[in-house]
Order: structure tokens, then C-alpha cells, then sequence
């Protein structure tokens, strides 16, 4: 059978994983009972596993069988990482779906619960392909995706290395709850996504009554000035082909409507597409807000910090992808991006050690209006099960041919 007809065969057991998962998220880096559905679906299987020290991750290594991979040394063969993160979200659940979150105040609203069914779908489908590889698989079960940078606690405890060597590609896969048809798969050379980073500003006042400011120092009017004053600095200092996506998530002052209080805070998401527009605005932020500050007689704190870079698709392995995806699904289910989006993801730490590429797929419900359907991080965010074979078929099919190329131009 094919691979594409076998992972239909695991189809009722990916959606039984997946509603277990969807049904007990867990968020940060600390994911025991995922972690324990995923050692109980990879029960049995001739992988190498290792958990993490830092964190609940598991990394599930397959050597492969094929002669010239018994012939090889240890270290030696061609190996290629599979990505799936695993935590949820913080997120009331409103879908109304019958498998919703039992846990108040957690979700799994970006579809991570999908990630780890189809990537526990490949373990099988690669295991009994184990005589054909010509090399070695590297299964990447991650925690800490969203906001705790658990990609980064994986690659310092050795994922890249796993097999005993540096991987020679690396893949991950992102379902989408809008965005386009369902079942489409969405590729794109170079930048897919942008770089994160956060911004905690501090404006330091006096307080006062309401009725005198002039007797104190308000932050409040300083902190609303920086807000307009960001957005201003972006159009007129960077280049509009090189965009900048800043927004300010939290603005927080006082605990009464007569009382000046002594600060303010403004916290924002900034999202950059270049190295240059990034290391700008680490340098022209702080320059901006200050001068604001000093303007008003003010002083102010500015955190600027680093968190995920851009998410940068090898050329090569992205044909690669587009080529498999192609031939497995048809050209009718692959649309290539011409431009990235402005979300993030720390599987850019393994793109960048790493020549790989990262693959949307929709999961959008068959015959739902892709444009209109809530987004991934809405507590409405529905993602639909039709897509977990294919999620499966295609990060072993990835493996299988990758390995292959790999093995026979050695």
C-alpha cells in the first residue's frame, strides 16, 4: 500500500490521540500527560527515546535498516528531524465541539493537538518502513512553543545531534484555522514568517491629584503620546518593502479617574521581516521614547527583547516539500505564498541550524469560508480532523524520499 493509503488506515486512531489531547492542554514547558500520551503512542516501536531534562520533550530516534545504512558508521548516515510542538494555550474554549478542553482556562486554540497526533501517525508509518531507510529519523516532540521558546531548551539538550550526527534537513508542519481551503498546503522560499520581540516600557512619573497637574508629573499623557509616536516612527524611519508590525497589547495606569498616578506601562509585540529592520528597532525605540519622556520631564524604563527570529525556509528544501506535496496530494492542494505572515515560531531556532523548511496545511472545515473563520489563538478557533492522515503521510513521505536523495548522493 502507499503511504498515503496506509496513514488513511491510522485515520480513527490520529483523531482518538488528537481529542485526548484537545481535551487536557497543558501550556509552558512542563507537559507531563501529553508527554505520557505520546510515550503511550510510540509505545512498541523500534525508537531510541529521549525525554528531556528541562522540560517534558521527547525525542524518538529510528535507525534505519536498508544495507547501506547497516554498512554505515554510527554518526554517519543521513538523518533528517521531524517537528511537532505540543502545548496549548491559555485560552477559554467557546468552539462548542464535543472533544472541547476540560481544563478551565486552556485551550488548544493554535492547533498543536493536530501537530502531535500526525508526527505520532509518521512514528508508525515509518517504523514499518524501517527497512527501507536508508538512514535515520529524528522525531522532535516539543513543549513550549508559545512564548516559552521550548525549541531552544531542545537544540541546547541535543535534538539536532540526536542520531549522532547534525541533521541534514528538518521539517515542521502548522495547521491553520483560516487562511485557505481546507486541506491546502501553503509553502514559501526564504522569510515565512517574521521575527517576535517584546517591548515593556516604564514611564515614570509623580502623582497628584487630578484637578492639579501641573503640581505633578503625569505619565499617563506621555505613555498615550508614545503609543501614536511608535506608530508614526515605523512609517517615516523604515522602508515600507521591509515592514515593521508593532502592537500594543497592554497599557496600564492609575486606580482612580481624580488620582495621577506615579507610572505607566505599555507592553507590544514587535514583528520585523529583515535583521536590519530588527537591529533598527532596538536602537530607534529607545531613542524615540525617551526623547518623549524627556520632553515631558519624565523618566522611563525600556525593555527591548529578542525572543524568536524569523522563520527562513531553505530554497532547496522547500522545492523538496512542494515536489512531495505535489506528488502526493496533486499541484491542486499546494498554494505558494508570495509573502510571509507576521506570526512567529521557534522552529526558526532549527532553521537556522538546520537547512529546512516549514509547511502550512489548512484545517479549515470542507466547505467552510476560509476568510471568515476565526483564526489560530481564537478561543473560536476550530481545526478539523480530515487533515491528520495527510499531516502523517506527509512528514513520512518527507523522511522517506529525503533519506533516499541523501543516501544516494553519498
Amino acid at each position: 500500500m502507499s503511504i498515503t493509503a496506509d496513514a488513511k488506515e491510522l485515520q480513527q486512531e490520529l483523531v482518538r490521540l488528537r481529542h485526548e489531547l484537545h481535551q487536557e492542554p497543558e501550556t509552558g514547558l512542563q507537559l507531563p500527560r501529553t508527554q505520557e500520551k505520546v510515550l503511550k503512542a510510540l509505545d512498541g516501536l523500534p525508537y531510541e527515546i529521549t525525554l528531556g531534562k528541562s522540560t517534558t520533550s521527547v525525542t524518538a530516534v529510528l535507525r534505519g535498516g536498508a544495507p547501506s545504512a547497516l554498512a554505515a558508521q554510527p554518526g554517519t548516515r543521513p538523518t533528517v528531524l521531524l517537528r511537532a510542538d505540543m502545548d496549548g494555550l491559555p485560552v477559554q474554549e467557546r468552539t462548542g465541539v464535543e472533544f472541547s478542553s476540560k481544563v478551565d482556562g486552556a485551550m488548544h486554540a493554535c492547533g498543536h493537538d493536530l501537530h502531535t497526533a500526525m508526527l505520532a501517525g509518521a512514528a508508525t508509518l515509518l517504523a514499518e518502513r524501517r527497512d527501507q531507510l536508508a538512514g535515520d529519523v529524528v522525531l522532535m516532540f516539543q513543549p513550549g512553543e508559545e512564548g516559552w521558546d521550548g525549541a531552544s531548551h531542545m537544540i541546547r539538550e541535543g535534538v539536532l545531534d540526536a542520531a549522532g550526527r547534525r541533521a541534514d534537513a528538518a521539517y515542521g508542519m502548522h495547521v491553520f484555522s483560516a487562511l485557505e481551503p481546507h486541506g491546502r498546503f501553503a509553502t514559501k522560499s526564504g522569510v515565512m514568517l517574521s521575527a517576535s520581540d517584546a517591548l515593556t516600557v516604564t514611564v515614570l512619573g509623580a502623582g497628584g491629584h487630578g484637578s492639579a497637574p501641573h503640581v505633578a508629573k503625569d505619565p499617563v499623557t506621555a505613555a498615550a503620546e508614545m503609543v501614536t509616536a511608535l506608530q508614526v516612527m515605523i512609517t517615516r524611519q523604515f522602508n515600507v518593502f521591509d515592514p515593521v508590525v508593532l502592537t500594543v497589547g497592554v497599557l496600564q495606569a492609575g486606580t482612580k479617574r481624580n488620582v495621577i498616578p506615579e507610572s505607566a506601562t505599555i507592553e507590544a509585540t514587535v514583528r520585523t521581516f529583515s535583521e536590519p529592520a530588527r537591529e533598527r528597532m532596538m536602537t530607534a525605540v529607545p531613542m524615540l521614547l525617551k526623547g518623549i519622556a524627556a520632553a515631558h520631564g519624565l523618566e522611563v524604563d525600556v525593555d527591548y527583547r529578542h525572543e524568536y527570529p524569523a522563520t527562513v525556509n531553505n530554497d532547496d528544501e522547500t522545492h523538496t516539500a512542494e515536489k512531495t506535496i505535489e506528488n502526493l496530494f496533486g499541484s491542486s492542494r499546494l498554494s505558494r505564498w508570495a509573502t510571509p505572515l507576521s506570526g512567529s515560531e521557534d522552529f526558526s531556532r532549527v532553521l537556522a541550524e538546520v537547512p529546512g523548511t516549514f509547511i502550512g496545511l489548512s484545517a479549515v472545515a470542507p466547505g467552510a469560508d476560509h476568510t471568515a473563520t476565526a483564526f489560530n489563538h481564537s478561543p473560536y478557533a476550530a481545526f478539523d480532523d480530515g487533515v491528520l492522515s495527510d499531516g502523517s503521510a506527509l512528514y513520512t513521505e518527507l523522511a522517506v524520499s529525503r533519506i533516499a536523495a541523501l543516501a544516494s548522493a553519498n
